[in-house]
Formats: structure tokens, C-alpha cells, sequence
């Protein structure tokens, strides 16, 4: 495989935006037009706007997304969960976790280059800013070693406020998801002072962003996020990963002119342009070879496809491929790791969604009173319970409540209809009389619970406790 020359090549035993000395080398990425940049825009500014949606949409007479972390009441898209639900979160977090394994080692990095809020935000907004003040890579390249001038000065202090107003936003965006797009709106009319837990984790999210967006960028994908160093272990020869053909494209070089009677040196479709290098936001040369700091963004597919056209010469030298199929071999795409990660991730979405459909919209738990499990009163044998009802409807409910005894019993239910407002609970009391010797006991009753929001029956069993019988 040829190298690149000089002293300024990407090596693939270091990272591309750290000298040698171990000082920071910033990455200015060139600007690039082709089929995937504008799918990618697409792409991100869809996400952007689903992210922006989500507190703003109501569902269920709620935001599609509201979680009140501090009442311990989350709605998710037009359903209603509590504290007591946070058991599903095990489907949701197993189905990500095998979801991620199988696209991985299906599509490779698709994630990181396409969908990451890393490259999203990056790619979608903070880029786009840097280019409207400072222009385009060749302008960045001189102005970083330019001496300060005013004019310098003024453009930095737009561009970085710009940073700042851009981090704010988004910090309030997240921070909506918490408290409501109604209740961030008066927060912020209130002033600071009125809310300041909510005010300095807003500040200091803005901070964050602000230094990974304006200055760290690359760094938290190479160094910081483990996914990179991972991808290894999660990929096998037939993952689709964006790579550079060696064969067609070796030995590379620029094109010659020959003169009549000269023989040609041998030349491959690369023309030794470092386009690709140029565009690649995280400074790599994509022609060493697959390397952790890859983001499968496909810049360079694009980059090099405009040469290519422009040379005349056909698509795809650096392309979406295996390792196998750029190596001339078979691809394969069912193999059984993909099988594998497939089958746990469709298990794991089923069990998220079996969990969600067959979910009750309200809570009802039958508790015996503590002490003594019955009570004898002139005659009488006496159990109390209590009935812990939950609404877990998005809106309010009518709840009715029924108890079914196989033999004569005095029942007292001092709220047997009560109306519950989403998520508010209520214990009700419940005690069921006998007459002792009369009635053969233990014996098993239920207490019905019905919803009449969406019509769900609740029937729990009981048991009625007493003194043993004579001669039992």
C-alpha cells in the first residue's frame, strides 16, 4: 500500500489531531457536496427536530415527552408511568444495547457517522457557524496563524457567542424535557432566582456544550467515547464499514502527461489528491486502512467520488464495502454473529412491548392491616384491609370498587367509587364482618376494581382469616 508523504500525513499509529509532542492539532475539515452529505443533512435535521418536538407536542393531554424526575411521574408519548414501572427500562436498556450490537456489526459506525448528538450537533449547527464567520478551510488554515486583529477579534467573539447562544438553547431544550416546554417558559419569566436548581444545571450543561462543541469536538469521539475502541470486537470482515479499495487504487499518484514514445509509470484511480484527508472530520487518512477514529460519515466516499468524476474515472474507489468485498471476496450479510445479535435484540424489543401492551392503566394492591390478622367482637370475626389504588391514566379516572364474598359477610367500603386525577393515589380502607361460628373459615373473597377511563377489571383474591373452629 503506498503512504502519504510529508511531515503533516495522517499515520494510523497516531491520532490525527495530536502532534507528536503531544499538543493539541485542531482539525478544520473542508467543505463537501455529494449524495451523502445531503442525506446526512436530512437526516440530522429531522433529529433535530424530533428533539425539539418532543416537549412541545402534547399526547394524551401531555408533552409526548415529560419526565418529572423530582414528583417521580414520567409520560412517554401519550402513556403514564411512576416510580414503580422503572422495570421496563431493563427491556428498553437491553434493547439499545443489542440493537447497537446488531447494526454494528451489520452497518458498522452507521450510528456514530449518521445519528450520534455528537456529529448531529457538530455536523448540523456548530460547523455550519464556524464556516459563516471564519469561511472555508483554506481562510480557517490562514487565519490560525494570523496575528490578532480587530477584525479577527470581532469575528471570534460573534462566532463563540454565537456558540454560546446555540449551547443555551439546546440546554434548555434538554432541560424542557424535565420540567415541561410550560413550566421551562415560566421558569425563565420568574428569573433564575425563582428556580436555581433548574438555573444552574441549565448554565452548566450550556458550559459543557459549549467546550465540547467549540473546542474538544473530535476529541470525545477518539478519546473520550469508549463505542470507538469497541467496534473491534463488534465487527467482523463482512460489516459494512466506509473503506478504500487498495486494489484499484494502488499505486496512487498524480496524473502525468506522457509524451509520444514514453512509456507510462503504473498509475491506480487514486490521483493522490488528499481530498479525502481534507474532508475528514477527524483528520484520518482513510487510505491507511480501517481505524478507530472512523465515523463511517462517508465525507470521503463523497470527496473522492468529485474527483473521480472529474478525472474521469468511475465511483467507488473509497466507498461503503466489507473488508472482504474490498478485498475482492465474497460479502456475506447473514452470518451468525449478525443472526445472534439479531434474535437478542428482537427478544428484547418483544419483551419491552409485551411489557407495554399488557401494562394496566392504574394500580391496585390489596394489603391486610398490620397487627393482629383478625379481630372478635361480640361475635363477630373482623379482617381490615387497605386498598392502595394509583391512576396511571394521562387523565382523570372514575375507579369502582367491589367485593365478592362466597359466603354472608358485612362488607364496608367507605369510598367504593372514587375519582382519581393522572397519577395521584389513594388508600381506601376495607373491612368484612362475619359471624363467628356461622361461617366456616379461612375462606378466599375478592375485591374488584374497575377503571372506567379504559374499562379495565382488576380482581384480586383475599383471604379471610379467624379462629379455628371447634373440633377443626
Amino acid at each position: 500500500m503506498g503512504t502519504t508523504s510529508g511531515p503533516d500525513s495522517p499515520r494510523i499509529d497516531q491520532l490525527s489531531s495530536i502532534h507528536a509532542d503531544g499538543s493539541r492539532r485542531a482539525i478544520h475539515p473542508a467543505d463537501v457536496h455529494g449524495r451523502f452529505i445531503t442525506r446526512r443533512r436530512v437526516v440530522f435535521a429531522v433529529l433535530m427536530a424530533i428533539y425539539v418536538a418532543l416537549p412541545l407536542v402534547q399526547v394524551g393531554g401531555h408533552p409526548s415527552v415529560h419526565l418529572d424526575v423530582a414528583a417521580r411521574r414520567f409520560y412517554l408519548f401519550g402513556g403514564t408511568y411512576n416510580a414503580q414501572d422503572f422495570w421496563r427500562v431493563l427491556f428498553l436498556l437491553t434493547s439499545v444495547g443489542f440493537g447497537l450490537l446488531f447494526f454494528t456489526a451489520w452497518l458498522g459506525r452507521v450510528w456514530c457517522g449518521w445519528a450520534c448528538p455528537q456529529t448531529v450537533f457538530l455536523e448540523g449547527v456548530y460547523r455550519p457557524i464556524e464556516r459563516l464567520f471564519d469561511g472555508p478551510r483554506e481562510r480557517r488554515l490562514k487565519l490560525a496563524g494570523a496575528p490578532w486583529t480587530p477584525a479577527r477579534v470581532g469575528r471570534a467573539v460573534l462566532k463563540h457567542g454565537a456558540y454560546v447562544g446555540v449551547s443555551m438553547l439546546i440546554s434548555h431544550a434538554a432541560l424542557s424535557l424535565f420540567v415541561s416546554a410550560g413550566g421551562l417558559v415560566s421558569m425563565v419569566s420568574a428569573g433564575p432566582a425563582a428556580s436555581p436548581v433548574a438555573f444552574g444545571w441549565a448554565m452548566a450543561v450550556t458550559g459543557a456544550l459549549y467546550f465540547n462543541f467549540a473546542w474538544f469536538r473530535e476529541q470525545l469521539c477518539v478519546v473520550v467515547c469508549p463505542y470507538g475502541r469497541l467496534q473491534s470486537a463488534m465487527q467482523d470482515r463482512d460489516s459494512v464499514i466506509v473503506g478504500y479499495d487498495t486494489k484499484r487504487g494502488e499505486p496512487r499518484g498524480r496524473m502525468l502527461k506522457v509524451k509520444p514514445g514514453e512509456v507510462a509509470p503504473p498509475r491506480g484511480d487514486c490521483v493522490d489528491c488528499r481530498r479525502c484527508v481534507a474532508v475528514c472530520p477527524t483528520g484520518i487518512d482513510i487510505r491507511n486502512g480501517l481505524q478507530m477514529e472512523c465515523l463511517a460519515c462517508a465525507q470521503c466516499v463523497d470527496a473522492c467520488d468529485e474527483v473521480m468524476d472529474k478525472v474521469g474515472r468511475p465511483r467507488g474507489l473509497i466507498r461503503y464495502d466489507s473488508l472482504n468485498g474490498l478485498a475482492g471476496q465474497k460479502h456475506r450479510v447473514v452470518r451468525p454473529r449478525l443472526v445472534l445479535y439479531g434474535a437478542l435484540m428482537v427478544a428484547a424489543i418483544t419483551g419491552l412491548v409485551l411489557s407495554l401492551v399488557g401494562r394496566v392503566p392504574f394500580e391496585a394492591n390489596l394489603l391486610r392491616f398490620q397487627g393482629t390478622p383478625y379481630l372478635l367482637e361480640e361475635g363477630t370475626v373482623r379482617n381490615q384491609f387497605e386498598l392502595h389504588l394509583v391512576n396511571k391514566n394521562p387523565g382523570e379516572a372514575t375507579f369502582t370498587i367491589r367485593v365478592d364474598s362466597p359466603v354472608p359477610a358485612h362488607v364496608v367500603v367507605p369510598q367504593s367509587e372514587l375519582k382519581l386525577a393522572s397519577l395521584e393515589s389513594f388508600r381506601v380502607p376495607l373491612f368484612i364482618t362475619v359471624q363467628q361460628g356461622r361461617v366456616a373459615v379461612p375462606f378466599t373473597f375478592y375485591v374488584e376494581v374497575k377503571d372506567s377511563a379504559s374499562g379495565e377489571v382488576k380482581r384480586m383474591e383475599a383471604r379471610f382469616l379467624g379462629p379455628a373452629q371447634p373440633g377443626g
